[in-house]
C-alpha cells in the first residue's frame, strides 16, 4: 500500500514531464520549416528534424516549402478591342523565406490569390482577343513577371503561371470562324494568282526560246499533233504556222502592188 501511496504521488509528475516533453519537441519533415517566436519575437528559423523548444517561452509556426498549385477563379475580362471573354488560370508558387511569409503577410497563399486575379484581368485587358489565343505563351511570361516582382516580398516565388481557357460568346466564335473563312479564301486566291503568274512567264519564256529556232517551232508542231493522234477524237486541228500566214500575207500584198 505504502508504494502504491508513492507510485501515486509521481503520476502528476509523469504528466506533466510528458506534456514538457510533447510542447518542447517537434519533429519537421525535410520540406517543413518552423518559424520560432520567443515571447513573441521572431528567434529564428529551425528544422528540417528534431528541434527543441521551450514551452510557453517559444511558439513556431509550420511552413510548406513545397511547389504549390493554386486555381485562379475564372475571371471576366475586357479586351483591348472590347471583347467580353473569360479566363481562367493556374499558378505553381513556393516560399522561399520562410520568415517573411509568416511575418510580412497574414495568409499568403490567398494573397497571392487575390493578386492573381487582378494582374490576370489588368494583363489581358491590355491585349487583342487575337493575342490571347495566339500568344498565350508570352502573357503566361509577361503575367509570371510581375506576380514573382509583387510576391517577392513575401518570401514567395512564382515559379509558373499558365492560362488555362479563354472562353467567348457564341456570336464571337461565329464571327471568328466568318474571318478564318475569308483568311483561307484569301490566301487561296493569292496562290491561285501567284500561280498563274509564274505560269504565265514560263509560257513567254518558252516562246522566246522557240522564236529563235524556227526548227524548234516545228518540232512542238510535231509534239502537238502526236498527242491529237493519240487522242479518241473525230475532230484533228492542226496548227497553223505563223510562218505561213506571214508568207501568205506579203504575197497577198506582191499581187496587189503588181496588179496596181
Amino acid at each position: 500500500m505504502e508504494l502504491l501511496g508513492n507510485f501515486g504521488f509521481y503520476i502528476p509528475l509523469i504528466v506533466l514531464a510528458i506534456i514538457f516533453l510533447t510542447a518542447a519537441v517537434k519533429v519537421l519533415r525535410e520540406y517543413e520549416r518552423a518559424v520560432v517566436f520567443t515571447l513573441g519575437r521572431f528567434s529564428g528559423v529551425k528544422g528540417p528534424g528534431l528541434i527543441l523548444l521551450v514551452p510557453y517561452v517559444q511558439q513556431m509556426v509550420r511552413t510548406d516549402l513545397r511547389t504549390q498549385v493554386l486555381d485562379v477563379p475564372t475571371q471576366d475580362v475586357i479586351s483591348r478591342d472590347n471583347v467580353s471573354v473569360r479566363v481562367s488560370a493556374v499558378i505553381y508558387f513556393r516560399v522561399i523565406n520562410p520568415e517573411h511569409a509568416t511575418i510580412q503577410v497574414e495568409n499568403y497563399v490567398q494573397a497571392v490569390s487575390e493578386l492573381s486575379q487582378t494582374t490576370l484581368r489588368s494583363v489581358l485587358g491590355k491585349h487583342e482577343l487575337d493575342e490571347m489565343l495566339a500568344e498565350r505563351d508570352k502573357l503566361n511570361v509577361d503575367i509570371q513577371e510581375i506576380l514573382d516582382s509583387q510576391t517577392d516580398a513575401w518570401g514567395v516565388k512564382v515559379a509558373n503561371v499558365e492560362i488555362k481557357h479563354v472562353d467567348i460568346g457564341e456570336s464571337m466564335v461565329r464571327a471568328i470562324a466568318r474571318q478564318a473563312e475569308a483568311e483561307r479564301e484569301r490566301r487561296a486566291k493569292i496562290i491561285n494568282a501567284e500561280g498563274e503568274e509564274q505560269a504565265a512567264q514560263k509560257l513567254l519564256e518558252a516562246a522566246r526560246i522557240l522564236g529563235q529556232a524556227p526548227e524548234a517551232m516545228q518540232l512542238r508542231y510535231l509534239s502537238t499533233l502526236n498527242v491529237i493522234a493519240n487522242e479518241r477524237s473525230n475532230t484533228i486541228v492542226f496548227p497553223f504556222p505563223s510562218e505561213l500566214g506571214e508568207f501568205l500575207r506579203a504575197t497577198s500584198l506582191k499581187g496587189k502592188s503588181g496588179a496596181e
